[in-house]
C-alpha cells in the first residue's frame, strides 16, 4: 500500500503524520524528497555508505582477498 501526500514543508521543519486507519500497523517507510525535483535522491544513508566504500575500498579488497586465501588454504 502506498500512500503519497505533497506537503508544505514550515519554517520549523516539524511534521506531525496522521496515518489513515485503512493502514496496517506495523513498520513503515517514510520518505521525503523535495517535489520540485521531479526524483528521489539517493538517501542520506546511501550516499554515506557508497562513500565510505569509495573511501576504504583498497583496504576492503585487501581484507577480502586475505579471508579468501585462508578459506582457500584450508
Amino acid at each position: 500500500m502506498n500512500v503519497t501526500q505533497t506537503v508544505e514543508i514550515p519554517v520549523n521543519h516539524r511534521l506531525t503524520i496522521d496515518v489513515p486507519p485503512e493502514v496496517p500497523t506495523g513498520q513503515a517507510v517514510i520518505r521525503f524528497f523535495p517535489a520540485s525535483v521531479g526524483k528521489e535522491p539517493i538517501q542520506r544513508s546511501e550516499a554515506r555508505d557508497i562513500e565510505l566504500f569509495r573511501l576504504h575500498a583498497e583496504e576492503l579488497n585487501a581484507e577480502a582477498e586475505d579471508v579468501l586465501s585462508y578459506q582457500i588454504s584450508c
